[in-house]
């Protein structure tokens, strides 16, 4: 089941476990749909895998599998990272 991480590692824009602007590697990085493309240009900073929009998670199934409320950002954000 994927954590459906609450925000952006970048800029730490919020995203809801239904946000159609998430965008996630295979280790479930989460970055903004801005960041994706303006900054990190479809690969994730931390692996070097693609990002993929992650899928929303239906309202019916939040009350038993909610996202996760722990927030994961990057030191001084993702303008730096040269990968």
């Amino acid at each position: 089941m994927l954590e459906l991480r609450p925000n952006c590692e970048c800029c730490d824009k919020d995203l809801a476990p239904d946000a159609l602007d998430a965008r996630i590697c295979s280790h479930e990085c989460t970055f903004c749909t801005d960041r994706t493309d303006k900054v990190l240009k479809g690969q994730c900073p931390n692996c070097g895998g693609v990002l993929m929009m992650r899928p929303p998670r239906p309202a019916a199934h939040l009350s038993r599998n909610p996202g996760s409320q722990k927030r994961i950002l990057k030191a001084g954000g993702c303008a730096s990272t040269s990968r």
